[in-house]
């Protein structure tokens, strides 16, 4: 909370507790939460939304999992009876589903005018959010003074074992802390946990930037291979690319496992590799080498 300028912040055990607290501590049941379709709040949280807070959804069609004030705008449902009431915004940054694509800053400061504006609260799942404020020379302090609430994750690239933050007002946190306990997030012996936090924080932003140079190495990689068609633009430390030809992409994640590398099909046609802390650069030649013997 410090890093960010916010007034306090909450340990959790997973990124996906602190998006329903915040969400269910924004909202009242039969709200409407506005977001990209590919967003994690909605793709990947079990309907959590739906079953926590009782909340529908409205889905943006963003550019790489990053939606416009213009189109936030139009999400607003009107004053009407017939119409969920639209509460919240939520954002994410970097966007895992676009390949872990940044956001334009200005973009995020005029979704927040909108918001002002309309009486909206906005959410950011920043689960990689360092890593965006690394690849794009970017502040905690400038996210801080623009997002009412943010969930940062602690066990990707920063490294640590287990564990994700909510930040924001005093009082908010002091809602979500009941709720964490109602959501059977209150941990005994939680120190140790938060404490490997603490020295991730520390010790491991700076060095996101190997990470990002070790991504666009297998996307460089990647782009010579008669099976690998559309890569998507490499900005962080994720790459998802197509597979075409020769290989399925479930084939080519067993080919790959093979020689100890671990790759996730996210559809029949697409790859996701993710590069962090304990991805070493002999692993990363490992795996070019592989790639390249294909």
């Amino acid at each position: 909370a410090t890093l960010f300028e916010m007034e306090a912040g909450l340990f959790c055990p997973s990124g996906t507790m602190t998006n329903q607290i915040a969400i269910k501590c924004h909202t009242q049941p039969g709200d409407e939460v506005v977001c990209d379709h590919l967003s994690h709040i909605y793709q990947y949280e079990g309907g959590g939304i739906a079953f926590n807070s009782g909340c529908s959804v409205r889905l943006l069609q963003g550019n790489r999992g990053q939606i416009t004030a213009e189109q936030v705008l139009g999400a607003i449902n009107p004053d009407d009876i017939h119409k969920p009431v639209t509460t919240l915004v939520s954002l994410e940054n970097t966007a895992n589903r676009a390949g872990g694509s940044c956001y334009d800053f200005h973009e995020i400061q005029s979704i927040r005018k909108v918001c002002d504006q309309h009486s909206l609260k906005l959410h950011l799942d920043g689960a990689r959010l360092f890593n965006a404020l690394i690849a794009k020379n970017e502040t905690c302090k400038q996210y801080g003074e623009v997002f009412d609430t943010i969930s940062i994750c602690l066990s990707k690239g920063l490294g640590a074992p287990v564990g994700s933050l909510l930040i924001g007002p005093a009082a908010f946190i002091k809602k979500a802390r009941r709720l964490r306990k109602v959501f059977g997030g209150g941990m005994r012996q939680a120190g140790m946990l938060a404490a490997a936090g603490l020295y991730a924080l520390e010790h491991h932003v700076q060095r996101l930037q190997e990470d990002h140079q070790h991504t666009q190495l297998l996307a460089d990689t990647l782009q010579e291979k008669d099976f690998v068609g559309e890569i998507l633009p490499v900005e962080t430390n994720i790459v998802i690319f197509e597979v075409k030809g020769r290989f399925t992409a479930p084939d080519l994640v067993t080919t790959l496992k093979r020689s100890n590398i671990h790759a996730l099909a996210i559809s029949p046609t697409q790859i996701r590799l993710v590069v962090h802390l304990d991805i070493t650069p002999a692993m990363i030649e490992t795996t070019i080498q592989t790639i390249k013997s294909l």
